[in-house]
């Protein structure tokens, strides 16, 4: 059997591998960190800050660059860095990037009392989409309204449908310290998963859905977006899935060393690296992608060595 959490027992989550592996994780360097790239994973590291921003933000550019009339094309991307946003506005107004064919799906949404959160809700990812790049794009370049795909609770059928008739070029993406991607949370220990967390290909059939949030993810965007205020953040939220992920042509996941600490930047990439995927480490599924990049802050990588404050 394996062992309890050690962060809250009534979850699944990484405390709960073989030792083996997380002492493997933990020993790497950022060379090794390099080293893992293989067909179908790639590990790319930037020097700066400035570089790492840009060339995230330039993989919007990119997608939409490829739509047209008769094939509409887009990106579905992430809160968690944020970033990049602002970037993405001035580089469609700089280069003039008409977006009238272009598409873009939020990964994610807050839950409240079994509804999405209003875009008034301080904490709304919609919000922070529109206020920190859509509306600071020219009007005459912008996106048709209908072009905007954020989850909603009634309709997450549709916006699950919309990634079979829209081409997804790139599903972009930050790490959480509980090592998802959007909110794809390890599950609870309950039910079918209380001696073991589900097999990979049942998670995997997972789609757009409403899930509970595991402690640490609500500790963490408390950290990052609330100024500690636990207590503002909600119990629940909309999340894209492994579904809609695996119909992206690309996945692309940025650690800055914001969201993430040392140690975890270093197991998901060593689990996909050595495909080694495990639904108690929801990044890890990606070693059954077809092309995955991991993306790297060269000063945000750190290192697992012991040094107390």
């Amino acid at each position: 059997m394996r062992p309890l959490s050690k962060i809250s027992p009534a979850w699944w989550d990484y405390t709960t591998l073989d030792q083996e592996i997380l002492n493997d994780a933990a020993r790497l360097s950022a060379d090794d960190l390099q080293g893992l790239s293989r067909d179908g994973f790639t590990v790319k590291f930037y020097d700066t800050r400035e570089d790492f921003y840009l060339a995230e933000a330039l993989e919007y550019i990119d997608a939409w660059r490829q739509a047209t009339e008769e094939t509409p094309a887009g990106i579905c991307g992430p809160i968690g860095p944020t970033e990049q946003l602002p970037l993405v506005a001035r580089l469609v107004n700089a280069l003039e990037l008409d977006l009238c064919h272009a598409h873009f799906w939020g990964m994610d949404e807050w839950v409240l009392d079994g509804r999405e959160t209003p875009e008034d809700f301080p904490l709304s990812f919609a919000r922070a989409d529109r206020e920190l790049c859509f509306h600071r794009i020219r009007p005459d370049l912008q996106m048709p309204p209908e072009n905007l795909h954020f989850p909603k609770v009634d309709t997450r059928s549709d916006f699950s449908a919309s990634f079979d008739t829209i081409r997804c070029v790139l599903m972009q993406g930050g790490q959480g310290e509980v090592k998802h991607w959007a909110f794809n949370d390890p599950p609870k220990r309950e039910g079918a998963s209380i001696d073991s967390p589900p097999a990979p290909e049942v998670y995997r059939q997972l789609a757009t859905r409403v899930v509970d949030l595991h402690p640490m993810t609500i500790i963490q965007n408390a950290r990052t977006s609330g100024g500690g205020v636990v207590t503002n953040v909600p119990l629940q939220a909309l999340t894209v899935g492994p579904v809609e992920t695996w119909k992206a042509e690309k996945v692309s996941i940025w650690h800055a060393g914001n969201h993430d600490n040392p140690f975890g930047q270093r197991l998901t990439a060593l689990m996909i690296s050595k495909r080694l995927p495990d639904s108690a480490v929801p990044m890890s599924l990606l070693a059954d992608h077809p092309n995955v990049q991991f993306n790297y802050y060269r000063g945000g990588i750190g290192s697992c060595d012991t040094e107390m404050h």
